[in-house]
């Protein structure tokens, strides 16, 4: 290379560096405040336990109190047999609707349709969805591999299971390790068919490796939050859920994956602008109040197991 333009680069790689660090500086930027915005969020499963639809009210992004809840709503789900679920604010003021089952009968049926209805403040937000089929978890194993996120000698656990013959099946797959979810951002595992998305073409097959181990929770040791802690020890108990999902609540998910999944830094700048995520919820009135959140009706089926 000729060396005047080999000092040419270095100056101009010197300048470059220079830049970047004088723009790495902290700022507190002052943002338009906007009209609160009511928030549905109606996940319900046929799980025989009680079910919950939560109303709340957006805030400021750099609010971290909790969402103000919405009291003295009606809030209904009426399936295409006609039959109607009421769900009854538990009067703590958080805007908490719950429906408890009778005789141990979990909500709902596969293939069923669902109307969701919530009237508050004069207005009603109506949005609908199909449960899907769900599918087992066959086994769940545990397994020393080498992987450069844990220590050596780890145990790392593995769920099998298999997307029925069929195309157009999406999960949401859920883990628990000593009962406790793990549900950090990173930490939600989705599924379409048996693999990433629907261009996979993995119909009826067996989940893919990825998605099958996605149930191990990265941990950084106390002491060193350098290395990552073992995933699972000898007395842990893990438990996997694998509930079904609208391909529109896949879609809503996976957005929302990209909006909270953020690191700072300089890294920041190439993400992806920050942005709603999809709802399916509406006002039966065209020109009324806005709304966000998402309503859908799992089937869940799972298993657990102790390693010893």
């Amino acid at each position: 290379m000729n060396p005047v333009k080999r000092k040419y680069i270095i100056a101009q790689l010197i300048v470059l560096s220079v830049i970047l660090i004088s723009c790495e500086k902290i700022i507190n930027p002052e943002l338009q405040s906007a009209v609160p915005v009511l928030v549905i969020e109606a996940w319900i499963n046929n799980k025989p336990e009680k079910q919950i639809v939560q109303l709340t009210m957006t805030q400021p992004y750099f609010d971290e109190s909790l969402p103000t809840g919405v009291s003295g709503a009606a809030v209904n789900i009426t399936d295409d047999l006609n039959n109607v679920y009421s769900f009854v604010d538990d009067g703590t003021n958080t805007g908490t609707y719950q429906w408890l089952p009778s005789n141990g009968q979990g909500f709902g049926g596969v293939g069923r349709k669902y109307n969701l209805s919530v009237q508050t403040g004069g207005e009603t937000f109506v949005a609908s969805c199909e449960m899907k089929r769900t599918t087992s978890v066959d086994s769940i194993t545990f397994t020393i591999k080498p992987d450069f996120q844990f220590p050596d000698g780890s145990y790392v656990a593995e769920f099998w299971g298999q997307d029925p013959v069929g195309q157009g099946d999406s999960y949401w797959i859920k883990a628990y390790k000593n009962g406790v979810l793990l549900g950090k951002p990173s930490e939600i595992t989705l599924a379409y068919d048996a693999g990433f998305s629907a261009g996979g073409n993995f119909d009826g097959a067996t989940f893919i490796p990825p998605i099958r181990q996605a149930i191990n929770p990265v941990e950084k040791d106390p002491k060193d939050d350098r290395k990552n802690l073992p995933p699972y020890v000898k007395g842990d108990s893990i438990a996997v859920e694998i509930y079904s999902i609208s391909n529109a609540a896949f879609d809503h998910m996976q957005q929302v994956e990209i909006q909270t999944q953020r690191n700072g830094g300089f890294g920041a700048l190439f993400a992806r602008p920050i942005d709603n995520v999809s709802s399916n919820i509406f006002n039966s009135n065209p020109k009324g109040s806005k709304v966000v959140g998402f309503f859908n009706v799992s089937a869940v089926m799972g298993r657990g197991r102790k390693f010893q």
